[in-house]
């Protein structure tokens, strides 16, 4: 009766360690006497107790701080690096028999990848030159880690720090740099501010003088209108007396020759020679003298 329940109490025992679970971030590497045997999936998985073991291996992407170091950079130096490495397994197999402790070789192999890149770099390549100096050590990093099943998905370098008498250099020159381009945008500000006065005096002025020039233009059209008016009043109302004129000249040049003429009372010549006003005069008529209508 004992004998059953010892078998009773072992068989669930058994049964227990057959039975595994793994989580959904989680994959399992299954041992058959030491040896590789499975991968396990996430979810409830049976081995065989006391022959098979069961390895988790956690396939979240996860990170690495790789600790601040002092690198000399190509112009001599000496800068404060630090970075951080995210990773993630992709091969659990790989990642459990072919490294043993992945955290502390990716740190090394990082810390010496960074010695070698940023001492290929000036200071000034160092500081713009951030994105190439994570792109280079991520390839770097990606191809060592290949054959320990991981994958590095990104490294950042967080901080470059110079020494302290460089970084007061570098701060007197950015300001002696703002300073300049203060300078530089004031006096481009004066200059477009006097373009602009130029222009609005010489706008005014073409303006002033077409002004000038339309009044001008209508004056001239005035006056113009004023003597065609006048010259066409003229031709209306002096038309006649000068033809009558005409006639007193012609009358003239005939009486330089002391010819007499008779002149009816009621001839326009009375009024051409305001003579209406006096008594006429009738002289004796001559054979040759002529009759002035």
């Amino acid at each position: 009766m004992e004998f059953l329940f010892i078998l009773a109490i072992l068989g669930i025992i058994t049964l227990i360690a057959s039975v595994k679970i793994i989580n959904q971030y989680e994959k399992g590497v299954v041992l058959r006497l030491g040896k590789f045997k499975s991968i396990a999936q996430p979810g409830l998985n049976l081995i065989i107790p006391y022959l098979d073991s069961l390895i988790k291996v956690d396939v979240r992407e996860r990170v690495i701080n790789v600790e601040p170091q002092k690198v000399i950079t190509k112009d001599n130096v000496t800068v404060t690096v630090d970075a951080v490495i995210y990773y993630k397994v992709v091969d659990p197999v790989k990642a459990e028999f072919e490294v043993e402790d992945f955290d502390t070789a990716a740190t090394t192999l990082a810390q010496t990848n960074l010695r070698n890149v940023i001492g290929d770099k000036t200071l000034d390549e160092t500081l713009v030159a951030r994105d190439v100096i994570n792109t280079s050590l991520r390839d770097v990093l990606d191809e060592a880690t290949h054959n320990w099943g991981v994958k590095i998905t990104r490294v950042e370098v967080q901080k470059i720090d110079p020494p302290p008498e460089i970084t007061e250099a570098m701060s007197l020159q950015m300001k002696a740099e703002r300073e300049k381009r203060a300078a530089i945008l004031e006096a481009e500000g004066v200059k477009q501010s006097q373009i602009l006065e130029a222009e609005g005096k010489r706008n005014a002025e073409i303006l002033r003088a077409e002004g000038e020039a339309k009044a001008k233009v209508l004056k001239a059209e005035a006056e113009a209108t004023a003597i065609e008016k006048v010259a066409q009043a003229a031709n209306r109302f002096f038309d006649e007396k000068a033809q009558t004129w005409r006639r007193l000249e012609v009358s003239s040049q005939v009486l330089e020759k002391n010819t007499k003429f008779v002149v009816p009372s009621n001839s326009e010549l009375i009024n051409v020679l305001n003579l209406d006003n006096q008594s006429p005069v009738i002289p004796l008529k001559r054979s040759d003298s002529k009759d002035i209508k």
